[in-house]
């Protein structure tokens, strides 16, 4: 009798180490995170008493504020609606949190930082006080220029300074009011939701950081690099362009828009004119294992340092592409697949001098009385290229929008360097794209610009004629 209740002893004991244990668990390690989760719906209701911080834009621009209302609750308050959504997110006592809302949670409700012993004691009281506030390094004047050109289509606009990293704009298209998520009436947030969740559109979705997609020949700057760093060409490189590029190992073809024959061409006049032709072969003798190492050196397959989630950008390894694959991804086809982020990164780096600096959108974060608790300072990320080579395809792509393809984002008095892009999907027209920076002498900006199913199948000038003109309006924008 004694050994089964020294048993059962041993089992009880056992179950309340295990019972101690899951509860230091949840208490201790895992508190934070339950706290901080997006669905916690309980965590937020005790977090609608607190005066949480403001979201600002360089310039100054409330984009997110709260407001007292009854019961000593405070409400979120969007004042600049639909056109900063993507970035600042939502804050819903129903649906969580989004964008640099989830990001900054914590130091938006004042929890992060105690810059003072009397910030200490209150916090040994569990004294509330009023959240930090995020400044950003938006330009809101910027913001509204991209989003006005982007007008009704589908896509995304991201600007950076090339130099610091600083995000400039980051637009996507279609987007969202936050306000009647944040409504504290049940059936309004509901119905609001509903809505969101069923439009085809994802305007959720914010396309900027979380979409990818096909880069077509704006790709060809990653094959451009690898070819000159790698001494493969030069601008004066001869190249014949039949039109028709026959792909080894199979009975495909590479064309150009129509079948057009570029004839003899060099290089230089090869990228300005977006020639397939050329840039196949270039794949080719390149192959699979330098065209990757050079897109891996531009941050493709890796993971982008940034404050909001980023899909991670891709291009097959050199094992799983085959010759006539190596051809299509050379021109930003077949599996290939970026962000609008990552183009402008890759951009951006080309304009930087061969570094990419790494991304970032808070400026600075201060706290209730306004003191400075935090600024944030450029940093290097890669540096892909040598200057050489980024200088040579500067001039290069100078000439894309002087004479070539990308004559639709030339602005009188400005120097600007850029890439059209037309990348073909399987159901529907081509995407649109355009990448570029200005002033070539001294870059401020640099801009990616998609514009989904934005193309013409039959026209080889299609980012320059849909995208190349959104990408104008923003630099003329920003620099007059």
């Amino acid at each position: 009798m004694n050994k089964y209740i020294r048993h059962l002893i041993l089992l009880f004991s056992l179950a309340f180490i295990v019972l101690c244990m899951n509860l230091t668990y949840l208490q201790v390690f895992a508190a934070q995170r339950i706290a901080s989760h997006p669905r916690n719906i309980r965590g937020m209701e005790r977090e609608l008493a607190i005066a949480r911080g403001a979201i600002l834009s360089s310039d100054g621009q409330v984009l997110a504020e709260s407001k007292k209302v009854a019961n000593r609750r405070y409400q979120r308050i969007y004042p600049q609606g639909k056109i900063f959504a993507p970035l600042t997110g939502y804050y819903s006592l129903r649906y969580g949190r989004s964008g640099l809302e989830a990001a900054f949670n914590d130091h938006l409700l004042g929890k992060r930082e105690i810059s003072s012993f009397q910030d200490y004691l209150s916090y040994l009281v569990g004294e509330e006080k009023a959240g930090h506030t995020l400044i950003l390094t938006i330009d809101s004047r910027l913001q509204k220029v991209a989003a006005k050109a982007m007008g009704s289509q589908r896509g995304a606009v991201v600007v950076l300074n090339p130099k610091t990293g600083e995000i400039l704009a980051m637009v996507s298209n279609p987007s969202y009011d936050p306000n009647p998520l944040v409504s504290l009436n049940i059936e309004r947030e509901t119905q609001a939701w509903n809505e969101l969740i069923q439009d085809e559109a994802k305007p959720l979705l914010n396309r900027a950081l979380q979409e990818w997609y096909p880069p077509g020949s704006a790709f060809k700057l990653v094959t451009a690099s690898a070819a000159l760093e790698t001494g493969l060409v030069e601008p004066s490189t001869q190249f014949a362009c039949t039109g028709r590029l026959k792909l080894p190992l199979t009975r495909h073809t590479l064309r150009d828009f129509g079948g057009k024959s570029h004839g003899k061409i060099d290089f230089a006049h090869a990228l300005e004119l977006s020639c397939n032709n050329t840039f196949g072969q270039i794949g080719l003798k390149l192959g699979a294992k330098k065209l990757v190492n050079y897109a891996e050196r531009f941050g493709i397959n890796l993971k982008v340092p940034f404050e909001l989630p980023v899909v991670e950008s891709k291009i097959s390894q050199p094992a799983e592409i085959d010759p006539p694959g190596t051809a299509m991804s050379a021109i930003g086809q077949k599996d290939v697949r970026l962000t609008p982020l990552q183009m402008t990164l890759v951009t951006g780096g080309i304009a930087n001098q061969g570094v990419i600096m790494r991304p970032y959108v808070l400026k600075e974060i201060r706290d209730y009385s306004g003191k400075i608790l935090k600024h944030y300072r450029s940093e290097e990320w890669l540096r892909p290229i040598s200057p050489k080579t980024a200088s040579t395809l500067t001039e290069l792509m100078k000439r894309v929008v002087e004479s070539g393809t990308g004559r639709g984002a030339g602005l009188k008095g400005i120097s600007v360097a850029g890439k059209t892009g037309t990348a073909q999907v399987a159901n529907g027209a081509p995407h649109a794209w355009f990448v570029c920076f200005a002033p070539t002498d001294d870059p401020q900006i640099a801009v990616a610009v998609i514009v989904e199913n934005g193309g013409n199948l039959g026209s080889e000038a299609t980012g320059g004629r849909v995208a190349a003109p959104i990408a104008k309006q923003i630099i003329s924008a920003y620099l007059f």
